[in-house]
């Protein structure tokens, strides 16, 4: 008989190695007696490199989520996957438009997704695109995964920089055998009531109302796994394709969305828009204020562009991923294993069109275009002649030429060689490589360009009268054609053409990473505690890594010359290496003894050093007490760090665009008085006639900074779990948390650098105001608000989770399971500027807050019957939220919203297997409100579409 050593080895490998090596260890792990066998339950999961017990043993909290969850579920994007867990807060979604960036990341706690560390098979993946800081989630494949793992708070000392609120590690099929194939098909059904005030805003305001009963956003999946185990039972290759397709849901077709909504709940909704509008208008916000109907100018009169309807609820999308795993054990001491995968996604955002908007022109009063009614409007009644010009601004929505059309690209490439394998009895050894890189192209169609606008504007008659740009008589722009905006239905193909403007960008991201470790049982060595029967397990490691991007935009986006982008875009290239050393070790200090079924200890370190001269220390501690076989009392504490990436050290400072109510420093009313908007840089004689911005848009200035620090955050967690032995089958955990982040990278939210300035007149606040000469605005004319980043904000996420599961016995009518995963958020707290505003968040929306409801949960009961048959239904919950005070306008407080989902599956066969499911099958409305930058409500938190109805058929070989 082995050793208990030798068999807790065997155990440790046949994890490691895959199911070849666990079919060569059977024999050793069937000889051992009944206490050894128990230990063969250990297995490695997230946390620790240590194999160690399952979900409700470990010593920090873990909620794993199995390929069942997924399929009852029906979703065929990663992100939706995980998106609905109480833990998890959307970052980029399929419902992301204005804004997008062609990815799918998540945030676990609200945290953002730079600090949410994402793994594949517990190794990293390479940032998702030159455009964003985080790992793509299209880049795995949603039918290969096996289960997700998450943990809370602080994984620095095993995985390194990234993991400050946590890691969702996908464990992916990597040892199938047989052949599979699934298809799926999918929509989303939505019955408009048009009855709503939504619906009532829409239909007061002239604009068109959906359909009653909408059927959209159909997608279609194929899936194909193939795996393959040698002959002599050592090896195994397993290989997948898969091929995705989504049409887009637009905003035009639910009757929440067919206006950009003005007001509120409780003082009723309406219309908004942008200024820039079909009709031509000419301003200066002062003295004119025309737009062109016929041939002549009359007075604006307040109309607005309902620029919501062309704009994507859900954006198209086209995956197709390849890939292959494969391992073989020559023998117990060395094991090749392989990971090579293949992405390609294309991702098409659209929102309304472009145009001119209110771009800076000297309007002659000489342009023959003008009718005389026109010239006397603008020039002869203020005293000027033909000779003269009018500085001013014009707006033109185009109407015409069709809505902007951003088209993104990412193809990745993935490779991981290893080997792994025995030393001795006591030691194991794991090395890999892990090489990825992705490149990116985009293509923006549809825009204008700002300077051909002011060419074509500059108009004049040549000598035979004919109205000619002045570039053309003066031969610096001969292809110049004029825009005439003076007569309604003038403007042609040939205008447009030469306005319009495509942009390009191209970039990539790249991972190179070199980690390697050894792993020993020290019992045999006697280093063990006296109270135990197992030694200290130890782990001792080496990692290098280098994370790089390039982003490369063409000059139009470099100098600003798309009429409908926010700002600049600018280039960005550089790169980052680390070197890492560290450790683990469990320590078995009290075993079998009374009130101690079992004492364990796991602590963790790892130093890293970066190139750009920062160096950071983690630790984590965490003790397991299993004071019987029932009950489990656990702790940790862990020190975690996040050093700055890529586009928060070296991104070059551009301007942006951030959504807000108005400037309260705006309008004809200000909501601050004088002495309080002086403090932003208002004037006596601009007070009260600062213009708002129309589409309630204004402008930043964003950008890195190259001497961040890392960030460090400290995660405390606490709880229990229950799993007694007079309920076969039930668990029971609670879990208390609290990560706190120090020292966070980011910037000073705009919304909140006014309104501290506006109460404090605090230079440090005061300096990011920026109005623009002239009309002392925040979105004209180079008015903005600073905001680039910064080592200056504190976080914390404290609340406790809830984890339950029940599987009972029917007897002759099957087995019924019960699932529950719960998050109570006790603080949600988001504080800018240390010592500054602390924004409590938790319960809370609007303003500077997120939706964060206190208590989310989702509740699973599944019947599995004795016909073949499988019935699932899932309760969703999400709890209420109020009116945060930064939502100073329409302020509204959202009920709490429940969903449910039911799914059958019926093996029909030998090995088919059909499914069909709806998600929301009440056809829940999502809250909606105003200043939502999306479809007036938040799609990537509630379900904002309607129904989901899926089919799909899975054929097993």
């Amino acid at each position: 008989m082995y050793t208990n050593n030798k068999l807790s080895k065997a155990v440790r490998l046949a994890i490691a190695f895959g199911a070849a090596s666990a079919t060569a260890l059977t024999a050793q792990v069937a000889a051992a007696d009944e206490q050894e066998a128990e230990r063969v339950e250990r297995i490695q999961v997230t946390g620790s490199r240590i194999p160690q017990s399952a979900n409700v043993v470990t010593s920090s909290p873990i909620t794993q989520v199995t390929a069942e969850e997924f399929e009852f579920a029906g979703t065929i994007r990663t992100e939706d996957l995980v998106s609905d867990l109480p833990q998890v807060f959307a970052g980029q979604a399929a419902t992301t438009n204005n804004g997008a960036n062609g990815t799918a990341t998540i945030s676990l706690r609200g945290l953002g997704s730079q600090r949410t560390l994402t793994l594949i098979n517990g190794r990293r993946m390479v940032n998702g695109s030159p455009t964003a800081g985080s790992p793509d989630l299209n880049q795995i494949p949603a039918q290969l995964i096996k289960n997700v793992e998450l943990l809370t708070g602080g994984a620095s000392a095993t995985y390194g920089s990234d993991a400050i609120s946590g890691v969702v590690n996908f464990m992916l099929k990597d040892d199938f055998e047989g052949i599979q194939f699934d298809y799926q098909h999918s929509f989303y059904q939505h019955n408009n009531s048009n009855s709503s005030s939504a619906a009532q805003a829409v239909r007061n305001a002239g604009f068109e109302l959906p359909d009653g009963n909408v059927r959209d956003g159909h997608s279609n999946m194929y899936n194909l796994i193939m795996g393959f185990n040698s002959e002599d039972g050592k090896g195994n290759v397993t290989m997948f394709g898969t091929y995705r397709r989504i049409k887009p849901v637009f905003q035009s077709d639910r009757d929440f969305s067919a206006c950009a909504l003005t007001g509120g709940s409780v003082n009723g909704f309406g219309c908004g828009g942008s200024g820039a509008a079909p009709d031509p208008r000419f301003s200066d916000f002062s003295t004119f204020d025309f737009i062109t109907q016929g041939s002549e100018f009359a007075q604006y009169d307040g109309r607005l562009y309902n620029y919501g309807p062309v704009n994507y609820f859900q954006r198209p999308d086209e995956r197709v991923a390849l890939g292959a795993f494969g391992k073989y054990a020559f023998n117990n001491n060395v094991e090749l294993y392989a990971e090579v995968g293949y992405t390609h996604n294309s991702s098409r955002s659209q929102i309304a069109e472009s145009g001119a908007f209110f771009v800076p022109v000297s309007l002659s009063c000489a342009n023959p275009l003008m009718s005389d009614q026109q010239y006397n409007a603008l020039c002869a009644n203020r005293g000027l002649t033909r000779d003269d010009s009018v500085s001013g601004f014009v707006a033109k929505r185009n109407i015409e030429g069709g809505p902007r059309i951003d088209d993104r690209e990412h193809n990745s490439h993935r490779a991981v060689l290893g080997i792994r394998g025995e030393i001795n009895d006591q030691w194991t050894y794991d090395a890999y490589v892990n090489f990825a890189q992705v490149n990116y192209s985009q293509t923006y169609f549809n825009d204008f360009s700002k300077s051909r606008i002011a060419r074509a504007l500059d108009v004049v008659s040549d000598a035979d009268g004919n109205a000619i740009c002045r570039s053309v008589a003066d031969g610096s722009d001969p292809t110049c054609v004029p825009y005439n905006l003076f007569t309604e239905g003038a403007i042609d193909q040939a205008q447009i053409d030469y306005l319009t403007l495509p942009l390009f960008s191209r970039g990539t991201t790249g991972l190179t990473e070199f980690t390697g470790y050894v792993l020993g049982d020290l019992t045999d060595y006697g280093i063990k505690s006296p109270f135990a029967e197992y030694g200290v397990e130890l782990l001792l490691g080496v990692s290098t890594r280098r994370d790089s991007l390039t982003f490369a935009p063409d000059r139009g986006y470099i100098d600003f010359e798309g009429a409908g982008q926010g700002g600049p875009t600018l280039p960005v290239s550089g790169s980052v290496s680390v070197d890492e050393i560290f450790s683990e070790a469990k320590i078995y200090l009290v075993e079998d003894a009374p009130f101690a079924e079992s004492l364990v200890l796991d602590l963790g370190f790892r130093y890293s050093e970066y190139d750009t001269g920062k160096t950071t220390t983690t630790q984590k501690y965490a003790l397991g007490w299993d004071i019987t076989q029932d009950f489990k009392l656990r702790a940790s504490y862990q020190v975690a760090a996040r050093a700055a990436n890529i586009r928060e050290l070296f991104a070059p400072q551009g301007a942006g665009l951030f959504q807000w109510n108005a400037d309260p420093c705006g309008g004809e009313t200000p909501q601050r008085s004088l002495a309080d908007c002086q403090r932003t840089g208002v004037t006596a004689d601009r007070y009260g006639s600062i213009p708002n911005s129309p589409a309630n848009q204004y402008n930043d200035l964003r950008g890195g900074n190259p001497d961040l620090d890392p960030e460090e955050s400290k995660t405390k967690s606490v709880g229990f779990v229950f799993r007694p032995s007079f309920i076969d089958g039930f668990d029971f955990s609670v879990d208390y948390f609290d990560i706190k982040v120090e020292k966070a990278i980011g910037t000073i939210p705009a919304i909140t650098a006014v309104n501290n300035c506006l109460d404090t007149g605090d230079d440090l606040f005061c300096s990011l105001v920026q109005r623009a000469p002239g009309n002392q605005s925040l979105w004209l004319d180079g008015g903005r608000v600073i905001t680039t980043n910064v080592n200056i904000g504190f976080l914390q996420r404290t609340g406790i989770d809830v984890n339950s599961m029940y599987t009972m016995n029917l007897n002759d009518m099957g087995r019924m399971r019960f699932s529950l995963t719960g998050t109570y958020f006790q603080k949600y707290d988001n504080q800018p500027v240390a010592g500054g505003t602390l924004n409590e968040c938790a319960g809370k929306w609007g303003g500077v807050c997120d939706p964060v409801p206190k208590w989310q949960h989702n509740f699973r009961a599944t019947w599995m019957t004795p016909w073949d048959v499988t019935i699932s239904a899932n309760w969703r919950h999400i709890g209420k939220v109020d009116n945060h005070p930064s939502r100073v306008a329409n302020q509204e407080n959202h009920s709490a919203e429940n969903y449910l989902d039911l799914t059958v599956q019926w093996m029909v066969g030998e090995g088919t297997r059909l499914s069909v499911g709806v998600n929301n099958v009440l056809d829940n409305d999502p809250p909606y409100y105003s200043a939502a930058l999306s479809a007036n409500t938040d799609p990537g938190f509630w379900d904002s579409t309607g129904r989901y109805v899926f089919f799909g058929i899975q054929q097993r070989f």
